[in-house]
């Protein structure tokens, strides 16, 4: 019998596949994946049904495109839509660069980054962030090389949930070469409440280096159908249509997604009731002597450490279902009724860590 396997790219067996949050039981709270917990609107519901399952999508996806050409002043071919914007910066990043070639971003950020980056052949570098969670833009514009074809800037940040500012991100476009693709990534944007903090619709038309990249999956409450965007320069877009693999945004997604931004103001509402009850989990972590960075997105950063494992294991005694990340742990924001819950979790964590300090002077 031949022990012989099929010949795989090196690379891609060293990679750890993307691990999706741990689903809850009944009577817990998952609160590991930041999804919306409002359920779809009726008008989003009526949309749904009225798709033809049995016919491929509409491949372009150009009602879609318009109706998210008009929000930013651009032309819809100035705007490609994908199976989340993950999809999208995926298509970028392969257009963009091959094996030989570097892709900038901040760690931790977004777990998919790296293996999108591994996918296409071409080489990560990740540049720490700042002691307080923050990108380490100069850093980073320090880390542009000959061989660099993108750079990522995630803000609110996948899991730390900080912004990157307006006046912070002119400057590090001012020193980024106009030959590099920069990849602005907000698919939390629409729970910042920072006036400070950059907007992709504001900076669109200042640099021709630029994409911004939305999602449906968030704030819009579409995480199951899979919908987001890239609005940017329209060969850019061009060339992620290029690689995109055909008819991957169903119908239904697309239908949920024009139907949501005719309902704006309705699904808005909710933003601002997620991020009032961030600032409420963030204000009750204070009190019980958490010191965590200022949560823009609908989630929180708990910097757990090396007791991150344990600390998970708390939250999951107490209903509350984490995202543990090795050095901490995120924490969306859900419903209401879990605030409770996560406090009381948090605060025997606090206990725990005060336990484990206290040891470590005794020893």
């Amino acid at each position: 019998m031949t022990t012989d396997r099929v010949r795989l790219r090196p690379e891609i067996e060293s990679i750890v596949p993307y691990r999706q949050g741990r689903t809850a039981a009944e009577d817990a709270f998952k609160l590991s994946s930041n999804e919306n917990p409002y359920p779809p609107l009726p008008a989003v519901l009526n949309a749904i049904a009225l798709s033809s399952v049995n016919r491929y999508p509409e491949a372009s996806a150009a009602v879609l495109r318009y109706r998210i050409g008009e929000r930013f002043g651009v032309s819809p071919e100035q705007v490609q839509v994908g199976a989340g914007s993950v999809s999208v910066i995926a298509q970028l990043i392969s257009a963009a660069s091959a094996p030989g070639d570097e892709v900038v971003f901040a760690w931790r950020s977004f777990e998919a980054y790296p293996l999108l980056v591994a996918t296409a052949g071409s080489t990560a570098v990740q540049v720490p962030l700042t002691p307080d969670a923050r990108h380490d833009l100069p850093a980073m514009a320090a880390a542009i090389t000959d061989r660099t074809r993108a750079v990522i800037v995630c803000s609110p940040n996948n899991p730390t949930s900080t912004v990157v500012t307006h006046d912070e991100f002119a400057a590090f476009m001012a020193e980024v070469p106009a030959h590099v693709l920069v990849l602005l990534d907000e698919a939390y944007a629409e729970f910042v409440t920072d006036p400070d903090a950059v907007r992709g619709e504001r900076v669109i038309h200042e640099y021709p280096n630029l994409v911004v990249l939305r999602t449906f999956s968030k704030a819009y409450g579409l995480a199951g159908l899979r919908v987001g965007y890239a609005v940017g320069p329209e060969y850019v877009m061009d060339a992620a249509r290029a690689v995109a693999i055909p008819l991957s945004v169903t119908e239904p997604a697309q239908r949920a997604a024009i139907a949501s931004l005719e309902n704006e103001p309705e699904l808005l509402d909710r933003v601002r009731e997620l991020a009032a009850l961030r600032d409420e989990v963030t204000r009750g972590l204070a009190d019980i002597g958490w010191s965590i960075p200022t949560p823009q997105g609908n989630f929180v950063w708990l910097p757990t450490g090396e007791h991150t494992a344990r600390a998970a294991e708390i939250f999951e005694s107490h209903g509350i279902i984490v995202r543990a990340l090795g050095d901490g742990i995120r924490v969306s924001i859900g419903e209401q009724e879990a605030v409770e819950k996560l406090l009381r979790a948090a605060a025997e964590v606090v206990s725990l860590h005060q336990t484990a300090a206290s040891a470590s002077k005794l020893d």
